[in-house]
């Protein structure tokens, strides 16, 4: 009977997921936003990186922060960026956070790049309507 050992891990991935949580919380406090990303972006939640997105924006000088922050991730992350905000961009209330990294992403990477990510033909056939 496994059941018992099924239920442990079940619960140590559920108090690691509450952990996490109150990390993200804790890094958006502290305005640490380079990391809340990351650790949003690890989480898949996109709704939570659209929120620290918005809260770089509203910063003085946010566009700037969000270019900082945007090119310091890596290569993964930015291919998970770009399709969350293929979302983004297709609800009103958020697609001008969908435009800020947009504009990030294909002012900082090359062409040549861009055509490596994973999904990029889908995304920009997705963002073409709405853009």
């Amino acid at each position: 009977d496994v059941t018992e050992i099924e239920e442990k891990e079940a619960q140590a991935k559920q108090e690691e997921q509450i952990i996490k949580e109150q990390e993200l919380s804790n890094l958006l406090h502290e305005k640490r936003y380079l990391k809340a990303l990351g650790l949003a972006i690890s989480l898949d939640r996109p709704h939570t990186v659209l929120t620290v997105v918005k809260a770089i924006l509203k910063e003085p000088e946010g566009r700037r922060h969000l270019e900082e922050n945007i090119v310091r991730l890596r290569r993964d992350q930015k291919e998970a960026v770009l399709a969350f905000l293929v979302t983004w961009n297709t609800n009103s209330r958020n697609c001008h956070e969908a435009q800020a990294v947009m504009e990030t992403l294909l002012k900082h990477e090359a062409p040549d790049s861009l055509l490596q990510f994973s999904g990029i033909k889908s995304a920009v056939e997705s963002l073409l309507p709405y853009t």
